[in-house]
């Protein structure tokens, strides 16, 4: 063997060895990436889920809204990249406890059962004004002392909570998208997707509860959304009995 065939052997181990090397580190990346994401969502391989919906007033088959299915359709591929599996649910049908399967709620209290009694048991200092007659605070949130008016089309806001029924190692978490409007919903369900990495990093495993803003809605859709805040500590504060005189906030 001539020095020049060994040197292009040596030269070929040498990048057989970094190849492999290289493909070991970015499989390992991946892994980890995968593990914190299903540990956030409670979901581990080949984990049930359930997806909670509304069911439509008008008839007895399970009818979604538009944009409700576009939140199903985002949180459907936040479980498949989990390696979970989602069943999905009427909220008047979902008679059971959590805590053994991760959950994912969409809808507001009006016309979502499943919803209403999570905010009541886990949310009670969350408010959400459910009266169809027409008026300035129809479909407001009021969060502690606060209250976030509804303007269709301009600002709308969805809380978005991450919440767990105790504090064992395999309990898993409920997802609550809680919105003024159906767009809001896909609009929380999106936000999720695209920053449950950041989530992860700065919650943990800890409850949370988000509002979001979602803005000019009839001309960007679900696209732009505004943090307002963290609304934990006073949307699990029990509401006070007499509240005091709240400020409402509208768009600028």
């Amino acid at each position: 063997m001539t020095e020049d065939v060994r040197n292009i052997l040596l030269g070929v181990i040498a990048a057989g060895i970094s190849a492999a090397l290289g493909w070991l580190a970015r499989t390992y990346l991946w892994k980890r990436k995968l593990r914190r994401r299903q540990a956030f969502f409670g979901l581990p391989d080949n984990s049930e889920s359930l997806l909670v919906v509304n069911r439509d007033a008008g008839g007895p088959e399970l009818t979604v809204k538009r944009h409700d299915v576009f939140a199903l359709l985002e949180l459907s591929a936040i479980i498949k990249d989990c390696g979970a599996h989602a069943q999905v649910v009427a909220h008047d049908t979902a008679q059971q406890g959590f805590g053994e399967r991760t959950e994912f709620c969409v809808g507001g209290p009006a016309s979502n059962r499943r919803m209403a009694a999570h905010m009541h048991s886990l949310l009670p200092g969350v408010r959400v004004n459910t009266d169809p007659e027409p008026g300035p605070d129809r479909g407001a949130f009021q969060i502690g002392s606060e209250r976030y008016r509804l303007e269709p089309g301009i600002t709308e806001y969805v809380l978005l909570a991450r919440l767990t029924a105790g504090q064992g190692q395999g309990s898993r978490p409920v997802f609550l998208f809680c919105g003024q409007l159906p767009v809001t919903n896909q609009a929380a369900t999106r936000y999720l997707a695209r920053h449950h990495e950041r989530l992860a990093r700065k919650h943990g495993g800890n409850a949370f509860a988000l509002l979001l803003k979602v803005v000019n809605s009839q001309a960007y859709g679900p696209d732009v959304v505004e943090l307002v805040g963290d609304v934990t500590r006073a949307a699990q504060a029990p509401a006070p009995a007499a509240p005091p005189r709240a400020s409402s906030h509208r768009a600028k």
